[in-house]
């Protein structure tokens, strides 16, 4: 018997057929936890490959040169790095486990990049080596990534990160990339046979914005297409533009209830009273001056505009009325896009599952129940994940047993509270009972995952689909 959570006043999540037969089985989920521990983390590689398949019918149809690189540091599992390279896209690295990791499972110098915040000079060797572009956000990288080359005796594959957009006459912030008022003098004067860095090969640019501003990404693309353009006219021959990621996916199915939480929660916060949130915990809001200020530090969980739609926003951005749209720009000029989505590629892929190991009533006579796994296992840089988690019930269970509820963690850590909403239940689980947090696959399950404690980190599954699944049917990512 499995129920969602919070009847009233929920945030209902968008859940996919493969996670409602995998909830209807306790007996399979029981198996893979006997098996594997909890919690476990389950991903559909089907529904991976339907999400790159959208984006790629939409490049298609605009009649884009175009590359999808998936961003691998929004989850580790290795079967998504595999299934991504079967699928014909690439993935984009962002550390030297990364790099290699994706090299060994069949990534090349054609289908992989390196972008990370730190380079170390394994990382440049590695790259150089197999020809993988390396995306340069300064000066420094220019210098050691150019030594690296020459000591090898190689050529080294560059884009350059480009920050600083001009939007509306306010300047973009971003502590990444170079500044585009000073990049183009940068390359005219260092890069090519004349220049400081011989070794450097420019091939494109690259940009990644913070926040989720379809307008500010057709701004950025359409400037870094000028920029491309003067920089091959004065002998370059740049062949790319990557936007980076940020598209936005839609988690839940109403919109309504998205604005009636937002609304409690701003309630709560102005008056100092309610137990929506565990401790009144405002989610980024605070009571300033009897005003309730700042904003909601969580990822926006309902998107009308998401996906495709999203892209094609940047896609058919046009500077004023009478310019060409971006990608009538990027045809005439047969640049190639590229994108590197990591949580729109991972929508629907993923789920969550584990198992509850104690119930308590704690000093405020607030209900705790214990699940067997802890905060890092269920975090990213959002204040909470907003979703109604699924109960797996053992028993019949009755709605005039209702609780009002908070998931806790393992760690011994007050502030190890799994959802930091208040959830109600039809009743209080068992013992042994399971919970099950769905489409948790991007940047949720183990981005900031920890061994504190000396836990075992949780185990990686990924499935096809399967008409009636068997323990066989999963495979552990540590086999792979």
């Amino acid at each position: 018997m499995y129920t969602k959570a919070n009847k009233i006043n929920g945030l209902t999540p968008i859940t996919s057929e493969w996670m409602e037969q995998v909830m209807r089985d306790k007996s399979l989920i029981e198996q893979l936890i006997s098996k594997y521990g909890s919690p476990v983390n389950l991903h559909h590689l089907p529904t991976f490959s339907s999400n790159i398949e959208r984006f790629r019918e939409l490049f298609v149809q605009y009649g884009l040169r175009h590359q999808i690189y998936y961003a691998r540091k929004a989850n580790k599992s290795k079967a998504l790095v595999q299934k991504a390279l079967q699928s014909g896209i690439g993935v984009d690295t962002a550390s030297f486990k990364e790099l290699e990791q994706s090299l060994a499972l069949g990534g090349a110098g054609e289908t992989l990049v390196l972008t990370s915040a730190i380079k170390t000079k394994e990382q440049y060797a590695l790259a150089i080596k197999k020809q993988v572009p390396i995306i340069l956000d300064n000066v420094d990288e220019c210098e050691l990534a150019n030594t690296v080359a020459v000591e090898m005796g190689e050529v080294a594959i560059v884009g350059f990160r480009v920050s600083g957009f001009k939007v509306e006459d306010k300047k973009l912030y971003s502590r990444f990339g170079f500044d585009i008022e000073l990049l183009k003098q940068f390359i005219l004067e260092n890069l090519g046979a004349e220049g400081t860095y011989k070794n450097l090969n420019i091939a494109g640019l690259h940009f990644h914005l913070d926040g989720y501003s379809t307008h500010q990404r057709g701004k950025a693309l359409s400037d870094c297409i000028s920029m491309l353009s003067e920089l091959n006219e004065a002998g370059f021959n740049l062949d790319f533009i990557d936007i980076g990621g940020g598209i936005l996916i839609n988690y839940l199915e109403d919109e309504q209830e998205w604005s009636n939480f937002d609304k409690q929660l701003r309630a709560q916060v102005a008056s100092g009273e309610g137990n929506l949130t565990f401790n009144q915990n405002g989610l980024g809001y605070e009571l300033i001056n009897g005003n309730v200020e700042r904003s909601l530090k969580t990822y926006p969980y309902y998107n009308n505009v998401n996906g495709v739609d999203f892209l094609k926003q940047v896609l058919e951005y046009k500077e004023s009325a009478e310019s060409s749209p971006n990608f009538s720009r990027l045809q005439k000029n047969n640049i190639e896009i590229r994108i590197e989505p990591g949580r729109s590629l991972l929508n629907q892929i993923g789920m969550t599952i584990a198992k509850v190991a104690h119930r308590k009533q704690d000093a405020k006579g607030q209900w705790l129940v214990g699940l067997e796994m802890n905060m890092s296992q269920m975090m990213s840089s959002s204040a909470d994940f907003l979703l109604d988690p699924y109960l797996i019930y053992e028993d019949d269970f009755s709605e005039e047993s209702a609780v009002d509820i908070f998931f806790t963690g393992a760690y011994c850590l007050e502030r190890d509270v799994l959802l930091k909403r208040k959830i109600t239940l039809p009743q209080l689980p068992k013992i042994g009972d399971l919970v099950a947090f769905v489409n948790t696959a991007g940047y949720m399950m183990h981005f900031f995952e920890t061994e504190a404690h000396l836990f075992e980190l949780s185990t990686n599954l990924s499935f096809n689909n399967s008409e009636k699944l068997t323990l066989v049917d999963f495979v552990n990512d540590d086999m792979l």
